[in-house]
C-alpha cells in the first residue's frame, strides 16, 4: 500500500495529523510503556483523542513482528512513536542498526498502510553528556534511515504538515496509436 514518516518536533501535531489520516480498520501501535504517573495520563488522554473506532497494540520493543501480526489489505497502521521505540531499544541495549533495517526491510513489504510518527531531536543545540549524543545521533540515523524507506515524509510545525518527499506517481500507460495509414483500393 503506501507508507508515511511524520516528523516533527514535541507537541508540533505529528499524531494528531497522523491519526487524521486513518481510514477503514484502524490500529494504533503505541510504544510507550505507562512507567509513571505523568505516562499513565498521556496515554489515557491519547486514547479519549483516538476514540473507540482504533484496536490498540502495546509494543515497546518489537515493531516488526507487531507490524507483520495486524499486515493486510485496506488496513491503517499507525506506529506512535519511533523516539520511545528507540529509547526503548537502547534502554534495553538491543542492536538498534539491526532493530532499524529489519524495520525498514518490513515496511517495503507492507500491504496495509503504514503512517510512523517520530521526533525531530537534531534541531537544537547539542547535549551536554554523552548519553544524550548518542540518543540525538541514533534519533536522527533512525529517521534518515525510515525516510529513505517509506513512500512519503511530512515535517509537522506549529500544526502544518510540510511535504518533505512525495510519493513517485508512476504515469498510465500510452494509449495505443490508431494507424495513419489509409487503406487503398
Amino acid at each position: 500500500m503506501s507508507t508515511l514518516l511524520v516528523l516533527g518536533g514535541a507537541r508540533s501535531g505529528k499524531s494528531r495529523y497522523a491519526e487524521s489520516l486513518g481510514k477503514g480498520q484502524k490500529f494504533y501501535v503505541a510504544t510507550a510503556e505507562a512507567s509513571d504517573e505523568e505516562m499513565v495520563q498521556r496515554i489515557a488522554a491519547h486514547r479519549v483523542q483516538r476514540g473507540p473506532s482504533w484496536e490498540t497494540f502495546e509494543v515497546p520493543l518489537d515493531l516488526v513482528t507487531a507490524l507483520q501480526t495486524i499486515d493486510g489489505k485496506g488496513r491503517f497502521i499507525l506506529i506512535d512513536c519511533l523516539t520511545i521505540w528507540l529509547s526503548n531499544l537502547m534502554i534495553v541495549k538491543l542492536d538498534v542498526t539491526r532493530e532499524t533495517e529489519m524495520l525498514c526491510e518490513t515496511l517495503k513489504k507492507m500491504k496495509a498502510q503504514v503512517v510512523l510518527v517520530s521526533n525531530e531531536v537534531g534541531l537544537g543545540i547539542v547535549p551536554a553528556n554523552a548519553v544524550a549524543r548518542a540518543f540525538r545521533d541514533a534519533q536522527g540515523f533512525l529517521n534518515q534511515r525510515v525516510a529513505e524507506a517509506v513512500d512519503e515524509v511530512v515535517f509537522m510545525a506549529a500544526g502544518l504538515p510540510l511535504t518533505l518527499k512525495k510519493a513517485e506517481r508512476k504515469p498510465p500507460p500510452a494509449k495505443a496509436k490508431k494507424s495513419s495509414r489509409s487503406r487503398k483500393a
